[in-house]
């Protein structure tokens, strides 16, 4: 009788903690795509010295949860870490798999996420070829990875980060189809997020490849499913000295799987005359259901 009735509490307890757990109303995630523009000398007064603090803290003003940056270099990387002590972060510089070349970093809240698995691979015929240049690629690219699990729901996900060539006509149009390919390969059915900066508009190849796979494995671009849209239609300016009637939406966050967009929007956000980059970023709120 003693064993039955402890057997029965215990089942009452373990039912009440799945309850509990059902009745845990999803919370909302801020995702963001960050360019956050090179450290260049040449860049006069946008230099990085001059932006990094009002770059980490537009991270914080808008309390991003999970950010894709690109063209970080490895002191970029430190400054932000510095700046973010409550955020997390992975990836490899493209050039050696270390510290060389720029990232396709993922920073993420430690407070909210975890860790579960991470990678990276190039955007080249051999994907595992440590800074080898795809195709005819300009450069070397990288994406990077992860599963992230919410330490308050256990619910998980899977993101991919990258920045696609700007030069290289196959390799814009394999990269976009590697990272279909790597997406459908690496994100265990989990719900995806894939942020970056494409080098693409819209209508351009590459976003076509990644919305409209041939092989029906597709991503949606959040902006088009967003029940609110917010800021302007373009996302590179360069520091202002792009013409308005020229600016084109190259940074997108795409999903797939089930996922709710309750808004979206391209941030012009400035410090007088200062910009945080030559891109702005781009922030996409979702609900992971």
């Amino acid at each position: 009788m003693k064993k039955l009735l402890l057997l029965l509490v215990l089942l009452a307890q373990c039912l009440g903690f799945l309850f509990a757990q059902s009745q845990i109303t999803p919370q909302p995630v801020n995702v963001m795509s960050y360019n956050i523009r090179m450290d260049n000398a040449g860049d006069g007064d946008n230099q990085w010295k001059f932006r990094k603090e009002f770059a980490a803290n537009l991270v914080k003003f808008h309390e991003a949860d999970l950010i894709g940056m690109q063209e970080v270099l490895h002191n970029q990387l430190m400054d932000m870490a510095s700046r973010l002590p409550d955020y997390g972060y992975i990836g490899v510089g493209r050039e050696d798999g270390r510290t060389k070349g720029e990232y396709a970093s993922i920073f993420y809240n430690k407070k909210r996420f975890k860790v579960i698995d991470s990678g990276n691979f190039w955007l080249s015929e051999d994907c595992d070829a440590v800074g080898k240049k795809g195709w005819d690629a300009a450069c070397e690219r990288v994406a990077t990875w992860g599963v992230f699990e919410d330490k308050s729901t256990g619910k998980r996900l899977f993101m991919l980060n990258t920045h696609l060539d700007h030069i290289g006509k196959v390799a814009r149009h394999e990269g976009a189809l590697l990272v279909i390919n790597k997406v459908k390969e690496l994100s265990r059915n989990y719900p995806v997020i894939v942020t970056g900066d494409f080098n693409a508009v819209p209508t351009d190849d590459p976003i076509q490849v990644l919305t409209n796979s041939p092989e029906g494995y597709s991503l949606t671009d959040t902006r088009s499913v967003s029940p609110l849209v917010y800021g302007p239609n373009w996302s590179f300016h360069d520091f202002g000295r792009v013409k308005m009637a020229e600016r084109s939406l190259i940074d997108y966050i795409f999903i797939k799987g089930n996922i709710k967009v309750m808004r979206y929007g391209v941030l012009t956000d400035m410090l007088n005359t200062l910009y945080p980059s030559d891109h702005c970023p781009v922030l996409s709120t979702l609900i992971i259901q």
